[in-house]
């Protein structure tokens, strides 16, 4: 009414009668026990404790506006979801946000790349609401749920055009230079799993990378040879560039799956992109009917 400059005006703008807006008026100051307005012929002025009441009734109102939109942020924030993926477990992810889209089409969503090691640390401290990789190097334990997707195999990859292009055997690709994701050493890593059971040495002249693009980039325009999951030869982007050497040995296969948080329920939208993951991969790799390494 003070902004409005008079009764009629105030409660056109307010959408009430004026007799409605009187009694307010009438009701206050007997609370108050003081006037609040006094009538001009030019409309309705404050008094001094009209004047006083409006400065706090408009301080007031600020601060409830502002925690409006404190609360409207953090539903916001609700409508976010952050993941984590790997290389190998990439392929999914572009169906998985079309199905999410189509339920959610105005969540935000965070997608963050890298290999487990540094994925899963990111779940642990609620960084990540989940994230797709490996199953193996990864150590459960009471804090960390584990739902397997699917197994792929790991294949020996060349840019075409490889001098060894054609070999038959890990033999013939032991004096060869490699580039690796994982530590040369690791006993669940496809160096130790593919040519200790033949008998082999583990090749001398490898670059351990921890960049996927960088490790693509190396073995696409150097004679460097490397392991991926056959599953990314598929891959347009690279089928142009590398090719699978051909060894009769059996390569070893990995488990990719799903890390989650226990005891910590997923947001509405979290849950919808994890359901939304899930049956993106179900037609991805192979079954896993078991959650090994």
């Amino acid at each position: 009414m003070v902004e409005s400059g008079g009764i009629r005006a105030a409660a056109r703008k307010l959408g009430v009668s004026q007799p409605a807006i009187t009694r307010s008026v009438r009701g206050l100051e007997t609370e108050l026990r003081a006037r609040l307005l006094r009538r001009t012929p030019t409309g309705v002025v404050p008094t001094q404790p009209g004047r006083a009441l409006f400065a706090r009734a408009r301080a007031a109102q600020a601060e409830l506006r502002k925690a409006e939109e404190e609360v409207d942020q953090l539903a916001q924030a609700k409508r976010a979801v952050a993941f984590g993926v790997s290389p190998t477990a990439a392929i999914v992810v572009p169906e998985a946000v079309t199905r999410f889209r189509q339920q959610f089409p105005q969540a935000r969503i965070h997608i963050a790349e890298g290999l487990p090691q540094s994925l899963i640390p990111l779940v642990r401290d609620e960084t990540l609401d989940f994230a797709i990789c490996r199953r193996a190097l990864v150590e459960l334990d009471s804090g960390l749920a584990f739902r397997p997707l699917f197994r792929n195999d790991f294949a020996v990859v060349a840019r075409k055009g490889h001098p060894l292009e054609k070999a038959s055997s890990l033999a013939q690709l032991v004096d060869a230079c490699w580039t690796s994701l994982l530590p040369l050493d690791a006993p669940d890593g496809p160096f130790a799993q593919a040519f200790a059971p033949t008998g082999l040495s583990v090749p001398k002249q490898v670059i351990q990378c921890e960049s996927y693009n960088t490790a693509i980039r190396l073995i696409a325009r150097t004679d460097m040879l490397g392991f991926l999951a056959r599953q990314l030869l598929c891959d347009p982007l690279l089928a142009d560039l590398l090719q699978e050497v051909p060894i009769a040995e059996p390569l070893p296969s990995f488990a990719v799956g799903m890390f989650t948080r226990t005891g910590t329920p997923p947001t509405q939208v979290a849950a919808a992109m994890a359901k939304a993951v899930i049956a993106a991969a179900r037609p991805v790799g192979r079954p896993v009917y078991q959650t090994a390494g």
